[in-house]
């Protein structure tokens, strides 16, 4: 991860002797990507509620050929606009089709829009602080847990985040490097893209950014060379035409939905239970920018203390301004602040790069231990959880659970070692190799082993092993409607209680029901007689983790 000499003993290969040379960069880290974010996109069923809502907007974009009107079954979607939609529709057309329901197709460009934010952030890197110090805190941000888990959904966030990233590499090119015409159109291209993703976010933090940068620094000749005159119509031309062509769509048009039901109600209050209050964020930190968070501390301090050179303002403009916006809105969920993880990566990764080279010290001893700390007991407690949580679901211990056992156990020992002998690069490679592997495996090894959290996909499982051999008529589910079933089961799903459900089957020759318990006794009471003619072919059990409450689901089939 850095040009820092091998320590006695430790040989390296000649590909890795000087890493920041040439294209090696990009080569390490696209393996390092692939490594972290492609394992688990198949094996992990789609997750309530987002990523399955957003998944199946765009398979019915694909079944009606509608690519403006955003729909979840016959609802309006006018939230966020179509950018997500579109490349999840080219990624599924590409590599999948609508009617296979295969989640991993449409997280393909989660997976790319992570990958293309690790580059930038390198190249950013690269422009402020050199290429070894770029290096290091690409590797932060491609390991850190807030970004494998947004790289491993179908969602808007990681994709936005490479938008943001583009956007800030081209603004940092023009504010430190002087660069002209390419680099202001790069930065107006990326912000129309960013805000076909996810609305007014790229703009805000780029304009935040832009707005610190101007009031602290007393030069403000580089914001000519923005191109303004010409950049803000490039971007409105390739942004509005779609929010034009919506606009007639839904209860008052997209904008107008979008800022009265879900913007508003974000900035006054805590929506969909997702309030916390001013500092949440802050405290989150440590466990969402693991493992590099074991160094943020000391390089914020750094930061802030050589806020006078311009590489350095320029990171603390983009990371203060939106942070203490984020932590200020009432609703708040652990991916609103991603957008901000590459500034941080980039601060902590020249405080780190720094100390290799040995032109800052060692944080004191204290501060290193306390650090070093809670830098182990995230590693503990993540492996803990890896270890007993299938435990707690009631399946047998297995090699699983020594495995992250020992992991642990090892790697907190290594990072002791390496704190108490001030082993800077050791430190910084063990760190993020290490931990970045550790979410990884916990995600792919443990997480999608959880089987009773998959209750979804037990339940479509059963209906499509019953119908694989012939047509399968739309299915009804009563009492529980979690987005994920509708994905697996197809939009013609019918979401009802028990006693639509009855009438669904009665219409319905050969339909099946999936009926979550507490509708059971409706059901059966609808159905009369006709409850003779059902066959129950599973009955999934499992936690409903949208609602953290037990669910038990009958699935039900008739005759045709």
């Amino acid at each position: 991860m850095s040009d820092a000499p091998a320590a006695p003993g430790r040989r390296r290969p000649p590909f890795l002797t000087r890493p920041t040379e040439g294209w090696k960069p990009y080569v390490l880290l696209t393996l390092f990507c692939a490594v972290l974010f492609l394992p688990g996109i198949a094996s992990l069923p789609p997750l309530d509620r987002d990523e399955a809502r957003f998944a199946q907007a765009t398979a019915q974009m694909l079944e009606t050929r509608d690519f403006i009107d955003i729909r979840f079954q016959d609802q309006p979607r006018h939230k966020k606009p179509a950018g997500i939609h579109w490349l999840q529709a080219a990624s599924v057309s590409l590599l999948s089709s609508p009617e296979a329901r295969e989640i991993w197709a449409y997280r393909v460009p989660s997976v790319l829009g992570a990958w293309l934010a690790v580059l930038f952030t390198f190249a950013a890197g690269a422009s402020l602080f050199g290429r070894s110090a770029g290096l290091i805190a690409a590797g932060m941000l491609a390991a850190s847990m807030l970004l494998i888990t947004e790289a491993h959904q179908a969602k808007t966030d990681a994709v936005l985040l490479a938008t943001v990233a583009a956007a800030q590499f081209a603004l940092a090119r023009i504010y430190v490097g002087g660069a002209g015409l390419p680099a202001a159109a790069g930065f107006w291209l990326a912000l129309a893209a960013g805000i076909l993703v996810k609305g007014p976010i790229a703009p805000l933090v780029c304009g935040l950014t832009i707005a610190a940068v101007a009031i602290t620094d007393k030069d403000r000749s580089w914001l000519r060379r923005l191109g303004w005159w010409w950049g803000l119509p490039l971007m409105a031309a390739l942004a509005l035409p779609w929010f034009l062509l919506v606009g007639g769509k839904g209860e008052g048009g997209f904008v107008a939905t979008a800022v009265t039901t879900d913007l508003i109600p974000k900035l006054l209050g805590a929506e969909e239970s997702h309030g916390a209050p001013p500092g949440t964020y802050a405290a989150l930190m440590p466990l969402f920018f693991w493992p590099a968070a074991l160094f943020a501390p000391v390089a914020l301090w750094r930061a802030w203390r050589d806020r006078a050179a311009a590489p350095v303002r320029f990171c603390l403009a983009w990371l203060i301004p939106a942070w203490l916006l984020f932590e200020i809105v009432p609703t708040k969920l652990p991916h609103y602040v991603l957008p901000l993880y590459p500034a941080l990566a980039l601060l902590t990764a020249r405080a780190l790069a720094m100390m290799i080279e040995g032109s800052a010290p060692w944080p004191a001893r204290k501060a290193a231990i306390g650090w070093g700390g809670l830098w182990c007991l995230v590693l503990l407690a993540l492996c803990g959880a890896a270890a007993y949580a299938p435990l707690h679901f009631g399946e047998a211990p297995s090699w699983r659970t020594a495995l992250f056992a020992a992991f642990g156990l090892y790697f907190a020992y290594a990072m002791v070692s390496i704190v108490r002998r001030h082993a800077a690069a050791e430190a910084a490679e063990t760190s993020v190799l290490a931990g970045g592997f550790l979410v990884m495996l916990v995600l792919w090894l443990s997480f999608t082993r959880l089987d009773p959290m998959w209750v979804s996909r037990d339940a479509a499982a059963a209906v499509a092993d019953h119908y694989k051999d012939g047509a399968r008529p739309p299915a009804a589910a009563a009492g529980y409607s979690e987005p994920s079933l509708v994905f697996l089961l197809g939009t013609a799903t019918k979401l009802t209680n028990g006693a639509g459900a009855a009438a669904h089957v009665k219409a319905t020759p050969g339909a099946a029901a999936i009926v979550e318990d507490r509708e059971l006794e409706a059901f059966l009471l609808a159905l009369g007689p006709q409850a003779v003619t059902l066959r129950e072919i599973a009955s999934p059990r499992g936690l409903n983790y949208s609602k953290g409450k037990p669910v038990t689901l009958h699935v039900f089939v008739s005759a045709r």
